[in-house]
């Protein structure tokens, strides 16, 4: 099969420029076999890459992707891999118990093996730490689904502090927000710290991994072949780990959604600015409307800064222009001028977008497309966490080893089938954008 459509991200990964270049790319070039091949280098990539090079240990292993590693979309998210509840679709994240904990289950695996490549790779705290995150309620609607999701967490049996808007400022500096709802178990890392330092800790005589190398036609004969513009690999085995561009490969088509998602990076703080806005030096805030707007302060490798993510579209091409970033950008500078007006001076100075891909019965795809190929595809909003656990289920299910969560993967559903497309494109942005006036204050 021909691959309809290559990845084409907007803006920079702001991530990945914060940090030191890296080596020069060495795209495939030539024709090589492999006994594994992955096609993608994200969360799901590599945590397939390493399950497998941990329980096959004498078998070669070539992961291709399109464009550097942590330029894609696992270098262009908010850099919160949650445990809890995540529904996008939902009023404050939560949902029937009995699913949720199974959700929360799955998502502190996927958190587990990340923290275990981060300890085996010997990762800072900076690339990814467990330090937990707050649901910033800006607003009393944005209060109400606090305590809505805090009587939800009681009753999953999860701990959970409410925060006043006293200790929000102590922490944010900002004077914006009514209350917070603090949860420990969600791992904060720098995404492209974090994928870069994977991918250099498997590297090996048994690890290739080809930036650079869009595959653009896979086939089967015997094995496997997928061709790039400059190589082929062979292989028994593949595992696709490109999440939406399931679809660009002819899989599920008219059954994913194509979401893009965007954020802005301040420049640097300088010390004066630093002081002036006090609070802590690193924190990260969710909405408590799914469709409000995050915020992250970071102070490390590319220094003091601050990022606002909001808005969302529906793209089906996977594709948007400059000119939708730039309209973005006015609603990043106002969520950014209400929350931080003691910072009027301080610029952006990265803009960027970011694929995501869900499905309408958030559900994700893991499994044997066909013989001897298996997804780690869409993962509904949650690509680090549910990237993660992806990845590694979809190379224990090509190992044959089970486990409860594989299980629960494989026994989904299918994803919903979409509205014909000119329908589903308007009917999906006409309710994100009615999602995000309900949000009010909170974006």
């Amino acid at each position: 099969m021909d691959v309809t459509r290559l990845p084409n991200d907007p803006g920079p990964a702001a991530w990945n420029r914060l940090l030191p270049d890296a080596d020069p790319a060495t795209p495939l070039e030539g024709n090589i076999t492999a006994d594994w091949l992955i096609i993608g280098a994200g969360f799901a990539g590599l945590a397939a890459a390493h399950r497998l090079s941990k329980q096959a240990p004498g078998d070669r292993i070539v992961v291709l992707d399109a464009v550097r590693v942590g330029d894609g979309p696992a270098g262009r998210n908010s850099g919160f891999m949650i445990d809890l509840p995540h529904d996008l679709t939902s009023a404050d994240y939560g949902g029937a118990l009995e699913a949720d904990r199974a959700q929360t289950q799955d998502n502190r695996l996927g958190i587990a093996h990340a923290r275990d490549m981060a300890q085996e790779f010997g990762l800072s705290d900076e690339a990814f730490t467990i330090s937990g995150k707050i649901n910033g309620a800006a607003t009393e609607k944005g209060h109400a689904h606090n305590l809505s999701f805090a009587k939800h967490l009681t009753a999953l049996g999860e701990p959970h502090d409410m925060l006043d808007a006293a200790h929000m400022r102590d922490i944010t500096g900002s004077e914006y927000y009514q209350s917070g709802l603090f949860t420990p178990g969600c791992a904060m890392i720098q995404p492209a710290m974090f994928v870069r330092g994977v991918a250099s800790g498997l590297r090996s005589n048994r690890v290739s991994i080809h930036e650079m190398s869009p595959v653009t036609r896979l086939e089967r004969q015997t094995d496997w072949i997928a061709s790039t513009p400059k190589g082929q690999v062979t292989a028994p085995r593949v595992i696709l780990a490109v999440n939406g561009h399931l679809n660009s490969f002819g899989y599920l088509p008219g059954r994913l959604m194509h979401v893009f998602t965007y954020a802005s990076m301040t420049r640097t703080l300088n010390p004066q600015e630093s002081a002036c806005l006090g609070g802590h030096a690193t924190w990260g805030v969710t909405p408590a409307d799914p469709m409000g707007t995050t915020v992250r302060r970071v102070s490390g490798v590319g220094g003091d800064r601050i990022i606002i993510r909001n808005r969302f579209t529906f793209d089906p091409s996977m594709e948007v222009g400059a000119k939708r970033i730039n309209d973005v950008a006015r609603d990043h500078d106002r969520a950014f001028a209400a929350r931080f007006p003691k910072l009027a001076d301080v610029s952006m100075e990265y803009r960027w977008g970011g694929r995501l891909c869900l499905s309408r019965n958030n559900v994700q795809v893991i499994g044997e497309l066909e013989e001897r190929l298996y997804s780690a595809c869409c993962q509904n909003g949650l690509g680090t966490a549910k990237g993660t656990l992806a990845g590694g289920l979809a190379a224990d299910l090509a190992l044959g080893i089970s486990s409860p969560a594989l299980s629960r993967a494989i026994a989904a559903d299918a994803p919903s089938r979409l509205p014909p497309a000119p329908l589903s494109r308007i009917g999906a942005n006409l309710f994100l954008k009615w999602q995000e006036r309900q949000a009010g204050g909170e974006l």
